[in-house]
């Protein structure tokens, strides 16, 4: 059997945040869910979160993990201490337990695989995930034979010079059979500079105890504060900029561009300069995202380009033209062949096929229908100071530049709209309607000087 516990604990000082570390964003996720993530595949008997500041905060946060177990470290003695929290909730297992660190959201199911395997086929008792790091300041030092049998581990602050020069490090990640962890935890001490309980010190208990190290050593990056949030970021960006390329998508200067875990991109598209993809977001092939675009749980059709636009909760369908400057979102839909031009706004509104708006026009809460034409300037006027109200437009309708269509209203069919209409009532089929005041002309108002005449 297989269990997992991810330390979840702490507070996260150097953050400088209300939030808990592990509760801390990193590319539309947290650092625990990350964590929480990686072991989906694992397919554990087992998985149990120990938390301990703002622990109600961080319970609620991982809600939607089926079967996730909780521990409570109501004091945050050190990483042995929170481990001795799970001796009463497993002390009728019998198997494999992996540590994790909630804080280390680099780590890829196969690492964490290899690891236990590892484990098994030396029979250990415990196995630390180790890494040769450049610059190892900070880490805890791990010291083996020749057959990766560890012989000591020692945290960085108790290092000696010598002992400092050591650039294999412990990533804080462990297997342990648990029946022997479970007769060593009671044994910790706190004889060490920050008297905590170090679960490092079970080693001195355990009776055989191997390193297995990981192949990438950015997997082994624990988030402490800004700077390594930061470039725990870059990490995940390359990895998924490299993906997506292999996979056959164009990307122009990918250095500027971000694409969330969830996004999903068929081959072909070409993502853009200064191009950002979130969310459960979808591209269809043959699409050019970009330059300057944020797209947002949202998917794009095929054969469509949308530039400097941004895209909402909405979606977009094949051989549509979005942009420049447009901004569609609360959850509208875009048919096939449309055209939604350079500052105009869709918000929760249904715009048919073949339908365009061109420019400089606001349409909210709207129902369109097919070949509709928006003429520049035209809003739908949706909000009455109380509740907002639906506009319709059947098909083949056109609105002429800077009309106003006061919701709630219903235009029909085969409609024209003079320009500068503000239409309150609907219309029927097949109507011309204009509504503006009649235009009035004082010839020789003013004089050669341009005053006003007497």
């Amino acid at each position: 059997m297989l269990a997992v516990a991810v330390l979840a604990a702490g507070k996260g000082t150097r953050m400088k945040s209300a939030l808990p570390k592990v509760l801390q964003p990193l590319g539309g996720k947290s650092l625990v869910e990350r964590v929480l993530n990686a072991t989906d595949a694992l397919q554990a008997d087992r998985r149990i979160a120990i938390v301990g500041y703002c622990s109600d905060q961080v319970r609620a946060a991982l809600t939607h993990y089926p079967n996730l177990e909780f521990a409570e470290q109501a004091e945050q003695l050190g990483t042995g201490h929170a481990i001795q929290q799970l001796i009463a909730p497993l002390s009728d297992f019998r198997g494999e337990l992996v540590v994790l660190t909630g804080d280390s959201p680099l780590m890829r199911t196969s690492t964490i695989q290899a690891l236990i395997d590892n484990h098994r086929q030396h029979q250990a008792s415990a196995t630390v995930l180790t890494a040769l790091l450049d610059n190892p300041t900070g880490y805890g030092r791990v010291f083996c034979d020749r057959d990766m049998k560890i012989e000591r581990i020692i945290e960085h602050r108790d290092c000696n010079a010598e002992q400092l020069l050591n650039q294999r490090v412990s990533t804080g990640v462990y297997c342990f059979d648990w029946q022997e962890l479970a007769q060593a935890l009671p044994k910790l001490t706190t004889n060490n500079a920050q008297k905590e309980y170090y679960l490092t010190e079970v080693f001195d208990y355990l009776e055989s105890v191997y390193a297995s190290d990981l192949q990438d050593p950015d997997e082994s990056l624990g988030i402490n504060d800004r700077l390594q949030l930061a470039h725990a970021y870059e990490v995940l960006q390359k990895r998924a900029r490299e993906k997506w390329m292999r996979a056959g998508v164009t990307m122009l200067l990918p250095e500027t561009i971000t694409i969330d875990d969830d996004v999903e991109l068929a081959p072909n598209v070409i993502i853009e300069p200064h191009s950002h993809v979130r969310g459960h977001s979808q591209v269809g092939e043959g699409s050019v995202i970009g330059p300057s675009t944020m797209l947002v749980n949202s998917t794009i059709g095929t054969n469509c380009e949308v530039q400097f636009s941004v895209v909402e909760d909405s979606r977009i369908g094949d051989n549509c033209r979005i942009g420049p400057f447009a901004r569609i979102r609360g959850e509208s839909i875009v048919g096939e062949k449309c055209r939604i031009g350079n500052f105009v706004e869709l918000k929760n509104a249904k715009v048919g096929d073949r339908t365009n708006a061109a420019h400089l026009s606001y349409l909210g809460d709207a129902t369109l229908g097919n070949q509709v034409n928006i003429g520049a300037g035209t809003i739908t006027a949706n909000y009455d100071g109380f509740q907002k109200h639906q506009t319709t437009i059947g098909d083949r309708s056109k609105t002429g530049s800077n009309s106003v269509l006061v919701a709630p209203v219903t235009i029909g069919a085969n409609v024209n709209i003079a320009a500068g209409s503000a239409i309150t009532e609907d219309i029927a089929d097949n109507a011309l309607a204009i509504a503006r005041a009649k235009q009035i002309v004082k010839p020789d108002y003013y004089d050669q000087e341009g005053r006003k005449k007497q």
